[in-house]
């Protein structure tokens, strides 16, 4: 079940928004599709990312993906439970974030509701 209370991109990201805070993970469709994640490379707290730039990398047994970010913004947290254990991203994807971010910007009109989301992805399918 896609939960409600967040956006979500077509790179199969969620974001969760609480004001300028904004948490980022990735969907369980994208886990699913990427199989076992085994690492995660998560960028520093401080750095700066604008709209659609790469911000971290997902790698699993078939593949490596680059995670983007939709807003602009700085890291101000990091899952350093990822460094451990990355297959948290598979167990529990809509908790285990990959990155929090205090948002410059935020364009929500290239984001998606839950039920847009799951109605991409099943027309992917």
């Amino acid at each position: 079940m896609t939960p409600n209370d967040r956006k979500y991109t077509k790179e199969h990201e969620w974001l969760l928004i609480e004001g300028n805070t904004v948490k980022i993970g990735i969907t369980d469709h994208a886990q699913d599709a990427l199989g076992d994640i085994v690492f995660v490379e998560l960028p520093a707290v401080d750095d700066t990312f604008a709209e659609g730039e790469s911000f971290a990398v997902v790698e699993s047994v078939k593949a490596v993906s680059q995670i983007y970010t939709s807003i602009g913004g700085t890291v101000i947290e990091i899952n350093e439970e990822l460094d451990a254990t990355p297959e948290l991203l598979n167990s529990d994807p809509y908790e285990a974030f990959i990155a929090v971010f205090r948002a410059d910007e935020i364009d929500e009109s290239e984001l998606l509701t839950a039920e847009e989301y799951d109605a991409f992805v099943a027309s992917e399918a």
